[in-house]
């Protein structure tokens, strides 16, 4: 019995990294790149643009040097829709197509595999502009066409992807799918949710597309997990908890799995008449395409307590956790939680594709970070992770997110994810360089011995 526990990781496990193609490559005009709505944002005071992030775009190969020495088997970043169509529409940028020929070859050609997301908070600018995102059907149909391009493109190359990263924050972050809202609260609302559900069809049709173009390909789809604790044992914070739950995590995975709406939401939208305008065809579309596995972003937890107002006013930070320097709950048992919760509930593969810690740092003399917290944060998380599959839950992969340092998603350099140092901050470029942190060392190891070393 002791032997099967340590042997619990299966082999042909996933590890790796993960990131973005726009807090990463740079290259923001290059090659006909068109315009997205991350290069139309305003720079906060102190904080960085998008136009070079860490240079991916003309260190690829050096970076995936580093990434096969340090086992990775798995890497994914994201495709720029606006690289291959530069307004979004008409016909496809063939530069741009071959930057990620070459991108996705070169990680091949390393034994490391592409997990690819489709749309990472990052629309042409062009379909914000023209037709207010993810609000237009128009835009639902050019997405479509834009992954039907590149699973065409790609189907030899590129097994695993992700339609939307994290598509359950459309509840709290709205724009981050090209959309400009009213600020009078039930029109916003409203429209909150038929832009929830056009990204739900557009999932879909990419869903549709993939298993049809590469039928040995698997879908994701995906939502960060935001664990909730109720704040006391008082039934009312309980039920308070649930809902949160119900509106954040259950409503999108039981969409993606069970194809359709939730009865518990479907009542909800309509006791509010907002229910969104559904088109022929979508409920079919829902039901008939659903997705391979589930995939995670997991950070921190929260508890909820009952406030009354909306599903979101109760929840605040958990007194019993410590806290990133940005604020973020530390719970690896919560990781635990969501996993069983998840395995229970759907029985499918889960895919934790984000895990990790930003925190400021400095080259020392040695030019390395002895970055312990960063061991301790990730060691945690795996073992949480070890102990919720000896309990039966099937996790296929956990990539930590950063790999290098990048840009955050705000634009902050100064938020450090990686095990790889990037020599740059905020307005200085300085020289890119990378240096390995301790952390690469160790996360070396626990990939050489499939998590069993830690």
């Amino acid at each position: 019995m002791g032997n099967e526990t340590k042997h619990i990781i299966p082999d042909g496990f996933l590890w790796g990294g993960a990131v973005t193609s726009f807090q990463t490559e740079g290259a923001w005009n290059e090659d006909g790149k068109g315009p997205s709505i991350v290069d139309a944002r305003p720079v906060p005071e102190g904080f960085s643009d998008w136009k070079v992030a860490v240079d991916f775009y003309h260190r690829y190969k050096e970076d995936i040097q580093l990434f096969k020495e340090l086992g990775f088997n798995a890497y994914r970043t994201s495709i720029s829709w606006s690289r291959i169509f530069p307004d979004g529409e008409g016909e496809p940028n063939e530069k741009g197509l071959e930057f990620y020929d070459n991108l996705f070859d070169e990680l091949l050609a390393n034994g490391i595999q592409p997990v690819i997301t489709l749309y990472h908070f990052d629309l042409p600018l062009a379909l914000a502009q023209k037709y207010n995102g993810f609000l237009s059907r128009k835009v639902v149909d050019l997405f479509e066409k834009y992954a039907r391009t590149v699973f065409q493109r790609y189907r030899n190359k590129v097994k695993y992807w992700i339609t939307f990263n994290e598509q359950n924050l459309i509840l709290t972050e709205p724009e981050l799918w090209g959309v400009t809202l009213p600020t009078h609260p039930q029109e916003r609302e409203s429209l909150i949710y038929q832009l929830c559900h056009n990204v739900f069809v557009a999932h879909a049709k990419a869903v549709k597309a993939l298993h049809e173009i590469i039928p040995d390909g698997k879908m994701g789809g995906m939502i960060t997990y935001l664990t909730t604790y109720p704040a006391t044992c008082k039934p009312e914070d309980a039920l308070a908890n649930a809902k949160v739950k119900e509106y954040l995590i259950d409503f999108f995975l039981d969409t993606f799995i069970r194809g359709q709406y939730p009865k518990y939401m479907m009542n909800e939208l309509e006791k509010k008449d907002i229910i969104p305008k559904f088109e022929d065809g979508d409920l079919e579309l829902l039901k008939d395409h659903t997705i391979d596995y589930i995939s995670i972003s997991y950070y921190q937890s929260k508890i909820v307590s009952d406030k009354g107002g909306s599903v979101f006013s109760g929840i605040s930070n958990n007194p019993h956790l410590e806290t990133t320097e940005w604020g973020w709950a530390i719970d690896p048992i919560g990781l635990r939680i969501a996993l069983k919760d998840m395995y229970a509930r759907y029985q499918m593969p889960i895919f934790i594709t984000e895990n990790g810690i930003g925190v400021k740092e400095e080259l020392n003399e040695n030019n390395t970070v002895e970055d312990d917290y960063r061991i301790d944060y990730l060691r945690k998380h795996i073992e949480q992770m070890k102990l919720a599959m000896e309990e039966g839950v099937q996790v296929i992969g956990y990539l930590i997110w950063g790999s290098t340092d990048i840009l955050s998603s705000k634009g902050e350099m100064k938020k450090r994810y990686g095990l790889i140092y990037v020599n740059r901050d905020e307005k200085d470029l300085k020289d890119l360089k990378r240096y390995k942190k301790k952390s690469f060392y160790w996360f070396q190891k626990v990939i050489a011995t499939n998590g069993r070393e830690l």
